[in-house]
């Protein structure tokens, strides 16, 4: 059973690396130029705080899904991994919320606040940074799935009783 433990540990947190690599890539690669009414217009994620977030975010999750994946689940080691899992959950977590955020004010603007949608502009772009949201979201669902695994694992270890 321990060794079924470590196996679904392991691919889980590779494929939480691949996801968040593939999430942070696709943010990093958005980008577009359009011209509107004679003026150049670029789009970019560097242009906005909140993708920058999402970028750095998915990033760090991704080195640290790599740097722990061979950790053995169970162990006193576990238990702080945890704890950090759960705290990279709320960082992934926020960062898909407040681009999520973003991203819906470009598509849809907000007619009370005076913003107009962009996406009309840059359908590239917009289509871009969805992508990268859908790969976040993948991502995330993956690091709520280690959180499950890993708090039955520790548990399944302090208490023998099944």
């Amino acid at each position: 059973m321990a060794k079924l433990h470590r196996l679904i540990s392991v691919v889980l947190r590779l494929v939480a690396a691949v996801t968040a690599a593939a999430a942070a890539i696709i943010m990093v690669t958005s980008r577009e130029t359009t011209s509107l009414f004679g003026l150049e217009i670029e789009a970019k994620f560097s242009h906005i705080p909140s993708f920058i977030f999402f970028v750095v975010a998915y990033a760090v999750a991704c080195v640290y899904s790599l740097l722990v994946a061979f950790v053995p689940p169970g162990g006193a080691a576990s238990r702080l991994l945890v704890m950090t899992d759960v705290v990279m959950g709320m960082v992934l977590t926020g960062a898909v919320a407040a681009t999520g955020a973003i991203a819906e004010v470009g598509r849809n603007g907000n007619e009370h606040a005076g913003w107009l949608p962009i996406c009309e502009q840059v359908h590239g772009y917009c289509n871009q940074v969805m992508g990268a949201l859908i790969a976040g979201f993948v991502a995330l669902v993956v690091y709520f799935l280690i959180i499950m695994h890993s708090l039955h694992a520790v548990t399944d270890t302090m208490c023998p009783c099944h």
